[in-house]
């Protein structure tokens, strides 16, 4: 299996205080409503591992003995003998043979370096969490992690591919949280990401300031310039795009935050789904700004959540047309249709227009009824089909079924074809 740069739909909530020079990250872990429901945490000074759960409340529930570097410190470069001090998650089950005295034939690789760790310069690379098949001895590793094999079979039960591992000097936790400050950085990060995906499927060159040109070409993604031109590329050859980040969470490091979610892609020619990493960290006016990010493509399995995303962003756009239709108000009619829209046979919005601006002086609506409304995923947009009974003050009256393709348009949806069948 590669390598891969992924995270699980999780999430915790960890208050980060950057450490001072030639010191170790101490973590402080707050319980709060946004911890994942697993996590794994390294305790160095202790040589000591353990998983977190919050159950509500936060809690432990196993842990064990291990051995870290022999080197003091966070990692910073190959060969240093340290164990590196952050947020990293689990890539893998080693599948190959491993020599038993020294990994117990069993590891999970770490993502070590993450984005953060590369901008920094720090060197590299395998960094695990192994068995031993010789005793523990503390401080005893080349910056790996590793436990006793048994414990790590034990531990593996519960940690698939996604696990958050925190690694720090030593940690603390906090069962309450009397500080605000200890949240803020986490709920402002998660905040940041649904902004960043409403700037995104709009196409608003807001999408572009989410990120720190600089940090996010060194380290590693590209030139940000190309990045640039390649979504406006985008912007431009799709009619829309929608990008949902579903079951957003997020986990602080030394002087970090890694937002993390399902990302969900749809266009009219590609539907896509992914796990996604976002790392953010604050510029020199104090914004928190993405300076690196991981992706892995995963199985479309998001369509029904997108589909009731999409529902309740329809279903009042459509009552406000009905009501609109109902009081023969032409403008608030008009403003449901997309550009190009297609009323049976007539075609585009002035045709739609002149239609109304003709019967409904003559015949005005009296009364227009939905009935149930029935949404589904097309390649087009959301087809949405209902009954729907008309009314007109001459006394004309009609029922049948209505079919609307809705598309997105901006932050919202527009008719874009109207199907009319006669009962």
């Amino acid at each position: 299996m590669r390598r891969v740069r992924i995270l699980a739909a999780l999430c915790a909530c960890l208050f980060w205080a950057g450490p001072a020079i030639g010191q170790g990250w101490k973590a402080n872990i707050v319980d709060h409503s946004s911890l994942p429901p697993k996590f794994v945490v390294v305790d160095k000074a202790a040589q000591k591992l353990h998983l977190y759960g919050r159950q509500s409340p936060l809690a432990e529930l196993l842990s064990f003995p291990c051995t870290t570097g022999q080197g003091s410190g966070d990692k910073q470069s190959m060969g240093d003998l340290r164990t590196p001090e952050g947020v990293y998650f689990v890539d893998e089950r080693m599948a190959r043979p491993l020599d038993w005295t020294l990994y117990g034939n069993l590891a999970y690789p770490l993502n070590y370096p993450n984005p953060v760790d590369r901008l920094k310069g720090k060197t590299g690379y395998g960094i695990w969490i192994h068995g031993r098949g010789k005793n523990l001895v503390p401080r005893d590793t080349r910056g790996c992690v590793a436990m006793n094999t048994p414990d790590l079979k034990a531990l593996g039960q519960t940690m698939p591919p996604g696990t958050p591992v925190v690694i720090s000097s030593e940690m603390e936790i906090r069962r309450t949280d009397a500080d605000p400050a200890a949240t803020r950085d986490m709920e402002e990060a998660v905040a940041l990401v649904e902004k960043w995906a409403r700037a995104w499927e709009t196409g608003s060159e807001d999408f572009f300031g989410f990120y720190d040109p600089k940090s996010y070409t060194e380290e590693g993604e590209g030139d940000f310039s190309r990045f640039v031109a390649q979504k406006r590329s985008l912007f431009e050859r799709y009619p829309w795009i929608r990008v949902m980040a579903h079951d957003v969470r997020a986990l602080a490091g030394p002087d970090y935050v890694v937002t993390y979610f399902r990302q969900y892609y749809r266009s009219p020619v590609l539907v896509s789904e992914g796990i996604s990493r976002l790392y953010w960290m604050r510029g020199p006016k104090g914004a928190l700004r993405i300076v690196g990010r991981e992706w892995e493509r995963t199985g479309v399995t998001l369509d029904d959540a997108f589909l009731a995303r999409s529902k309740a962003e329809i279903a009042p756009i459509l009552d406000k047309w009905r009501k609109a239709w109902e009081r023969a108000d032409v403008k608030g009619y008009m403003n449901c249709f997309a550009p190009g829209a297609v009323q049976g046979d007539r075609v585009g919005e002035q045709a739609i227009r002149e239609h109304k601006e003709q019967i409904w002086p003559v015949a005005p609506p009296r009364r227009v009824v939905f009935g149930s409304q029935r949404y589904a995923l097309v390649p087009e947009g959301v087809e949405v089909t209902f009954g729907q009974t008309y009314a007109a003050q001459n006394g004309y009256e009609d029922k049948g079924t209505k079919t609307l393709l809705m598309v997105p348009k901006g932050a919202g949806w527009k008719i874009l074809r109207e199907d009319w069948r006669p009962l």
